[in-house]
């Protein structure tokens, strides 16, 4: 069983049990969230595609609390003019562990 769900303009494709990394939410550490903007979900051979999403359908995580991501290099350069910049950045991530995923109707 996986839905594909959407959330913070992205898309991902989650199953019970995964754990995967979304734009940050104000949410704190160990508290449930629900997703509700299914996009598709696939039961062994049932498969239900939503017009834009599927009703009734959700899929409950818990917060696993903030993560950085890699550190991304950012370098200006500007030729014959000995102008250089290097700067770094770290983006922050929500981990959420899928708890299950739910079909009403």
């Amino acid at each position: 069983m996986y839905a594909i769900v959407q959330t913070g303009g992205k898309q991902y494709q989650v199953s019970p049990g995964q754990t995967f990394e979304v734009d940050r939410l104000p949410v704190p550490e160990g508290v449930r969230v629900e997703l509700d903007q299914v996009l598709l979900l696939q039961d062994g051979e049932k498969v239900v595609v939503g017009t834009p999403t599927v009703p009734g359908a959700r899929v409950v995580a818990t917060s696993l609390g903030e993560v950085k991501g890699k550190k991304e290099l950012v370098f200006k350069y500007r030729a014959k003019v000995r102008y250089r910049r290097k700067t770094g950045h770290r983006q922050r991530y929500m981990q959420l562990r899928v708890d299950e995923i739910k079909l009403e109707g």
